[in-house]
């Protein structure tokens, strides 16, 4: 045997040995983030549950025990999670770190119907299983297949729980969900966003990132959403999705039907919603009405 051949046999042999240990590095992250989770559920009386919706299975998180008022089903949707690692490298896993819109769920009013609904491939290395391929937390995203998975969800929480209608509230990308899920159904209540991707198209130009190829755009979908109640809360001092995002989103709608943006002063994407939340989830002042009269967007002060 030559030394060269040596060489290689044992560069093989090194891979060979320490390629799963590789893999289970790079999956534990997102088992512990998927245990946090859990555990921020539990304490909380919230217990975890799996739906299968067409061609995804979902995580979804519910009250353990039934809430009194079920009329209404309010259905908070996660944000993309961690879908790239570096500027130039997806994550193998887009299960989120900090999950905001669980934090926000397990803060909504204690007497009123809610669930919390993950995106696909999210949680419990659901990544790793098919259909899940990156292309779904990168450029497909917000695709049909997508779109229709998440509204299978909804679909089976409402029926779970007996509501008669539905209240959408998505954070960041879970923002583009619940406005996309809202342009095709009639019994949503209404249409909250935290920090949402309302118009990618906006979002990429402003980042000089390639565009959502294969995904589905909210602001195209103004047309089914005219007649629908909303709210988007936008950090002032939000750099990821800044508030030039719901206001290219705004201007898509007609003067009078224009829906009602909030910029938030001292809060950017993350801080500080979840400290915050029960206040700014009421409704004050008419300030959830669709109809804003071509008023000019709000800047509030937490």
């Amino acid at each position: 045997m030559t030394q060269k051949y040596r060489w290689r046999s044992l560069g093989l042999s090194m891979l060979l040995v320490f390629l799963p240990a590789f893999t289970a590095c790079s999956i534990l992250p997102s088992l512990d983030y998927s245990r946090r989770a859990d555990e921020l559920a539990d304490a909380a009386g919230w217990r975890k549950q799996r739906i299968t919706a067409g061609y995804f299975d979902l995580s979804s998180y519910v009250p353990g025990t039934p809430r009194p008022e079920r009329r209404i089903l309010t259905v908070y949707i996660e944000g993309d999670g961690r879908a790239w690692l570096s500027t130039y490298r997806i994550s193998s896993d887009p299960t989120p770190r900090n999950p905001v819109a669980l934090k926000l769920a397990l803060r909504h009013p204690p007497e009123q119907a809610a669930a919390y609904l993950a995106r696909p491939c999210q949680y419990h290395g659901r990544a790793d299983r098919a259909p899940c391929r990156p292309e779904y937390w990168s450029g497909k995203r917000f695709a049909p297949e997508v779109i229709a998975a998440s509204q299978t969800a909804v679909d089976e929480l409402k029926h779970r729980i007996g509501a008669d209608r539905v209240t959408l509230i998505g954070f960041s990308g879970g923002g583009a969900v619940a406005a996309l899920l809202a342009a095709e159904r009639r019994d949503v209540a209404e249409l909250i966003t935290v920090a949402g991707n309302l118009d990618h198209r906006a979002f990429s130009e402003h980042h000089s990132v390639t565009p959502l190829r294969g995904s589905l755009n909210p602001a195209d979908a103004w047309r089914g959403l005219r007649h629908t109640p909303q709210r988007h809360l936008v950090g002032g001092s939000d750099r990821i999705v800044p508030p030039l995002v719901a206001h290219a989103y705004r201007r898509r709608f007609p003067e009078g039907q224009r829906p009602v943006v909030r910029i938030i002063e001292g809060f950017d994407h993350h801080c500080c919603w979840e400290e915050h939340w029960p206040g700014l989830l009421e409704r004050q002042d008419g300030r959830a009405r669709q109809r804003s009269s071509g008023a000019s967007p709000r800047t509030d002060k937490a």
